[in-house]
């Protein structure tokens, strides 16, 4: 389910019922096995949550041969009062759309940490400032001048 930060405890914002059907709402087609990989829960409490939510009426399973598809309730509302009158969908396709950028972990890292530049070349130019901020005039005075 991710890096948790220091002192975050064990706790996540979504709850197991979220990220599955967060999950769901990307994948469709995805197996039992193929969700509770994703989101770090056994396949039985993955079963339980799916059914859960299919008698919730937030999602709907159909048999295709051997293959389930889910199809989510975009229409479906919050259960908590504190979210009264608001629906799962808007909330689902922001997830579901973030799933295709690159999550901070894939991102590596940034131009100050390796030296890379990005594509046109900026980490150089900001570096290369920083360089001459830090020498200082040619005078001596600076701060990078040596004692003499």
């Amino acid at each position: 389910m991710g890096v948790q930060g220091e002192g975050s405890g064990s706790w996540t914002l979504l709850t197991g019922h979220g990220h599955v059907l967060v999950e769901i709402a990307s994948h469709p087609d995805a197996r039992i096995r193929d969700i509770s990989a994703v989101v770090g829960l056994t396949e039985r409490s993955v079963q339980a949550i799916v059914a859960d939510l299919e008698a919730a009426g937030y999602l709907t399973r159909t048999r295709t041969g051997r293959r389930t598809q889910y199809t989510v309730n975009h229409d479906s509302v919050f259960r908590h009062s504190a979210q009264e009158g608001f629906r799962v969908g808007p909330l689902l396709d922001l997830l579901s759309a973030a799933e295709h950028e690159p999550r901070l972990a894939d991102a590596g890292p940034g131009p100050d940490e390796d030296g890379a530049a990005d594509e046109d070349g900026a980490a150089d130019e900001d570096r290369a400032a920083d360089e001459d901020r830090d020498r200082g005039p040619d005078d001596g005075s600076g701060p990078a001048a040596s004692p003499g």
